[in-house]
């Protein structure tokens, strides 16, 4: 049967349809476009990332999702509403140290904050063996060095009081000092600013003064602008590393939005929230995005939830470096208000997700003396890349166990623009891994693909345990260039209620950036500790001061909303509460089921809400009302709406997949070779129904169905995958 189209179309669409849309996904191997038309039709793109310049990775990505869609580049760029561009290169920075010069001025006395740390984060990501040996134990290396932090003598009080006036000259000579120093940012924090930053301004002030009068290229920081909330540790690092990495980013975002209008673009790049949402790559507090790629993909699978029916999700995205795991567990998604980004805790509001290492790229080694398998952490990346994209890699991956084992098609990588070397994967493979084993090529590479898809599977039941609800309540949602290639392995014997994955799983992460809107979010810590029992006029009294914040916030988050473009009548807000029952130690955010609270009745309907959420976070029997209620911060959300891509529902029709067959091949699957039937995934439609030994393959990933297994095609065109 001859080669099908590497850009099949799955549907018509209209003819007056052209894309309004482009979302793409720049992960640490392939970066994937989306494009979508205002009918909901979408069709996908990829190319390998480009980390030293990300405009080359964005617009190859962008002229593949062109191409598969039948149009010019220039057509595409003019014709688009929205360009939205997100990945984790400003999180690359951070983990590399190739970030910003800084200097710090904070409150005398807490000079040592950045080497002493927080005890959590210092013992972060380190193997439970490491944590028993202390002697192997080392800090992060500080992002700022003890003689570039200088200490002022101030201090206000945890009520906002000056206890302390600021010695202003000590301010001028610090300022002075790091301007000597050919800093390339200042940073600001002192204690207690989130509740009165008067001190923090007025040095912001001074530093400023210095700057412009020693003409220095130098950009002032302060922790009050950043993120205005409790804990000081976690401020610090927000304001250092907006300062350090976010620098880099806006350059790489620049040049993408420059290509973009060189092109033909007429309006500004988004780029994506850390909690779900488009902001400018303009926006102020950049730090807030450093992690958006991988959260696309929970969006994605939120708005996919809705269509099935079902509020439950486990999202799994495997690439060629990582997998990501995030839950949303009976509606809720879990919001993380102190996040870890390489062993540092920021005030950064995150949608939870849990990472392990584990890709198709990952490299294998094996010790000659004690023939220990070590899977990564090193990833290949996608420069050099595995061996067999013969473009300089030497050290085996998964990938290149994939291609030995016949799972990956060499000619049709990429829908054939990647032609594999098996060959020489292959001979690379047997050197290095199979003869130090002592086994065959083919059990060795099945071997190490079994442990790569072990350690998935054991992280997925990890997640799972800790929501304290069973396996069959919940639905996994399988994507990421290589998560349909691994699926079944990674979740066999978990007992999950039902397994999905997509036609566009590559992309599904950029798909689930084109479901957001557009967002700003501003939060302040506080203290309102609220008993059990209370009457009715210190309830109404607590609500009072609850809406006094939020309408200040409201005021702001409008004001930068306005300022990106939107007009006022299209601004949506939405107040909430971080909470807790009093003496625990993790809030529980809350979305406020009014705007303004003006009566004890309309609190009591607040604390109803809050002890709603936190048994379906928990368990019913968990509420401890007699505790009272605390709340520790309080925010609001501002969003305004775009276009969204739509999934098309159709009837089911035939079982009978015989139109998407398009050969066969032989594949070695559960210690044997099999001839497999080949389908094209793009051919599938609604109703067909596939039995393994099979394998579906896609210009930008590769589903393998095991023998006995089948996947079910179902009105929405997305694949259940059901084990034997």
């Amino acid at each position: 049967m001859s080669q099908p189209s590497a850009h099949h179309p799955a549907s018509t669409a209209p003819s007056d349809a052209r894309p309004i849309v482009i979302g793409i996904d720049a992960g640490g191997t392939m970066t994937d476009t989306i494009l979508v038309d205002r009918h909901g039709n979408f069709k996908i793109g990829k190319s390998a990332t480009t980390p030293k310049n990300e405009s080359e990775g964005f617009f190859a990505s962008a002229e593949d999702a062109a191409e598969a869609w039948g149009i010019e580049i220039g057509e595409l760029f003019s014709g688009v509403d929205v360009v939205l561009y997100s990945g984790t290169g400003m999180l690359n920075t951070l983990l590399s140290r190739t970030g910003r010069k800084l200097g710090l001025i904070t409150t005398k006395g807490l000079e040592d904050m950045i080497l002493m740390g927080r005890g959590l984060q210092a013992w972060a990501d380190y193997s439970y063996a490491d944590r028993l040996h202390a002697v192997t134990h080392h800090h992060p290396d500080p992002l700022v060095p003890r003689r570039r932090t200088h200490g002022v003598t101030e201090r206000i009080d945890q009520f906002g009081d000056v206890i302390l006036p600021l010695y202003e000259h000590e301010a001028r000579a610090a300022a002075r000092k790091l301007i000597e120093d050919e800093v390339d940012a200042i940073c600001i924090m002192t204690i207690f600013s989130h509740v009165n930053p008067a001190h923090e301004k007025r040095i912001a002030e001074i530093c400023q003064e210095e700057v412009a009068a020693a003409n220095a290229p130098v950009r002032v920081y302060a922790s009050h602008e950043i993120r205005p909330v409790i804990r000081e540790q976690s401020r610090l690092n927000s304001v250092l590393i907006e300062a350090y990495a976010t620098a880099r980013g806006r350059e790489q975002l620049a040049g993408i939005e420059k290509i973009s209008r060189a092109s033909g673009f007429r309006y500004g790049v988004q780029t994506l929230l850390s909690f779900g949402g488009l902001t400018s790559i303009h926006h102020p507090r950049l730090h807030e995005t450093m992690i958006s790629g991988p959260i696309g993909g929970i969006l994605g699978a939120a708005y996919v939830g809705e269509l099935i029916g079902n509020d439950s999700l486990i999202c799994s995205d495997m690439g060629g470096t990582s997998f990501d795991m995030g839950v949303i567990t009976r509606g809720q998604t879990r919001i993380e208000n102190e996040p870890l980004m390489d062993r540092f805790k920021l005030n950064v509001p995150t949608l939870h997700l849990d990472t392990i290492g584990a890709g198709a790229g990952m490299i294998l080694k094996v010790d000659p003396l004690t023939r220990k398998i070590s899977l990564g952490p090193e990833s290949a990346g996608s420069d050099p890349g595995p061996i067999a994209f013969a473009k300089g890699g030497t050290e085996p991956t998964i990938a290149d166990c994939d291609a030995i084992l016949g799972r990956l098609n060499p000619d049709y990588f990429l829908g054939g623009k990647v032609k594999l070397q098996v060959d020489k994967a292959r001979a690379a493979f047997k050197e290095k891994c199979a003869d130090v084993l002592g086994v065959g090529v083919e059990e060795a590479a099945e071997g190490m693909i079994e442990m790569l898809e072990a350690d998935a599977n054991n992280a997925l039941r990890r997640v799972i345990s800790g929501q304290g609800i069973h396996p069959s309540e919940f639905t996994l949602l399988s994507y990421g260039g290589s998560g349909p290639l691994h699926l079944a392995g990674c979740a066999r014997g978990i007992g999950f209620k039902d397994i999905i994955t997509f036609q566009f799983a590559a992309a599904f992460s950029a798909f689930g950036c084109t479901t957001a809107d557009y967002m700003r979010r501003h939060s302040v810590s506080t203290q309102i500790d609220i008993p059990a029992q209370c009457d009715d006029d210190a309830l109404s009294d607590f609500g009072a001061r609850i809406s006094s914040v939020w309408e200040e916030l409201r005021l702001r988050a409008v004001e930068e909303m306005v300022g990106d473009g939107h007009t006022v009548e299209k601004v949506r807000t939405r107040p909430f509460l971080m909470m807790r029952y009093t003496g625990q130690l993790e809030d529980v955010e809350v979305a406020a089921p009014l705007d303004t609270i003006t009566g004890p009745d309309e609190m009591r309907r607040v604390i109803a809400e809050f002890e709603e959420v936190y048994a379906k976070m928990n368990h019913r029997v968990s509420r401890y009302g007699e505790a009272g209620f605390t709340v520790t911060e309080l925010g609001l959300t501002a969003t305004a709406e775009k276009v969204k891509p739509l999934l098309v529902r159709r009837p089911l029709g035939s079982s009978d997949p015989a139109p998407a067959i398009k050969g066969a091949r032989d594949a070695y699957i559960g210690g044997r070779w099999h001839k497999a039937t080949l389908y094209e995934m793009d051919w599938l439609q609604p109703g067909h129904e596939i039995t393994g030994p099979a394998i579906v393959e896609h210009p930008a990933t590769t589903l393998v169905v095991h023998p006995g297994d089948r996947v079910f095609v179902d009105e929405w065109t997305l694949l259940h995958y059901n084990f034997a």
